[in-house]
């Protein structure tokens, strides 16, 4: 039987690549795609899910509008990272298909009930239509099969502040409520990808040379090049290098196969009050703060990682060609 997955995105260039990924997997079922307001707003992020969905022919995948700000905060976007529509230099076909009727919030239950036991849920956005749907449903996080969670920064310095990363800064509330939910709820406890893991992916113009030759500059791989050129540049501007972290995709490997990392139990709670610290991640590994209720992930060899990657998308985007 395939395996059932629930994908929480803000699409996002990394996203896509996670999303395409995904969507190579014979064994996979995509259940639904909620949109989540972060990297871009929610309508372009609905906007570029559709897309991704019409050109991969995978239209039956339902897309699910989430929410359009964050609990608590005022939305902060990033296309300074993504491009003005979240998908760097590619230009994508806008999509025939319309979103689905159901919310986000609303597909992530409909989805856990109706694979309950047995649905993984990925998150590489913010937590915020994960939050709502905890609210409207407490017993959600027994119903998953495993959640894995694209967020925080764990003995490593933040991606947008000095201490916090991107999808927890966006909507530090949500990402303490669906925490604080784990703790309170005998569930298996989500996975955790932080920028102490994510930021080991990295890839390089030479694999995305690879990637189009490998291709035989199939279309998807030419739009998944050209979104990220958009990536290297905005790495490059920020004195990291011609090079992009792939944080997303990381995440999306790892709900697949969570034995091809180890990593740490550990407390995480989220920072909401500090001046300087607002949305740090702190990991406490010694019950200070109570019981586990995450997975941070510690160790993976991402050089094998990022070789599946650039294969898995290669070998899609030829089949899309040849298909």
């Amino acid at each position: 039987m395939a395996t059932a997955l629930f994908l929480d995105c803000d699409t996002g260039i990394d996203d896509s690549l996670a999303l395409t990924y995904l969507l190579a997997q014979q064994d996979v079922e995509i259940v639904g795609v909620a949109a989540t307001a972060g990297n871009v707003p929610t309508d372009v992020v609905v906007a570029n899910n559709l897309a991704w969905l019409e050109l991969c022919r995978r239209t039956e995948i339902p897309v699910h509008v989430g929410a359009q700000n964050p609990i608590a905060s005022r939305l902060r976007t990033a296309e300074d990272t993504h491009g003005p529509h979240g998908i760097g230099y590619a230009e994508l076909f806008p999509a025939s298909t319309p979103p689905s009727d159901l919310d986000a919030a609303h597909g992530w239950l409909r989805a856990a009930d109706d694979h309950r036991g047995e649905l993984i849920g990925l998150v590489t956005g913010p937590l915020t239509n994960l939050a709502l749907a905890v609210r409207a449903d407490p017993e959600l996080p027994g119903k998953l099969r495993r959640l894995v969670i694209m967020g925080g920064a764990f003995g490593v310095p933040g991606n947008t502040t000095p201490v916090a990363e991107w999808n927890t800064v966006v909507d530090p509330e949500a990402a303490a409520e669906v925490f604080e939910a784990f703790s309170r709820f005998d569930a298996p406890d989500p996975i955790v990808c932080g920028l102490n893991i994510t930021e080991q992916l990295v890839i390089t113009p030479a694999h995305l040379c690879r990637l189009r030759t490998d291709s035989g500059d199939a279309l998807l791989a030419r739009h998944l090049a050209e979104a990220l050129r958009f990536y290297f540049e905005f790495h490059d501007s920020q004195n990291e290098g011609y090079v992009a972290y792939l944080h997303d995709p990381f995440a999306a490997m790892v709900a697949l196969d969570p034995d091809r990392v180890s990593g740490i139990a550990a407390h995480v709670a989220v920072e909401l009050n500090g001046a300087l610290t607002r949305a740090m991640t702190v990991a406490d590994r010694r019950g200070m703060l109570g019981p586990p209720n995450a997975q941070v992930v510690t160790q993976a060899d991402t050089d094998a990682m990022l070789d599946e990657l650039i294969d898995t998308l290669a070998g899609y985007a030829r089949h899309l060609n040849d298909a």
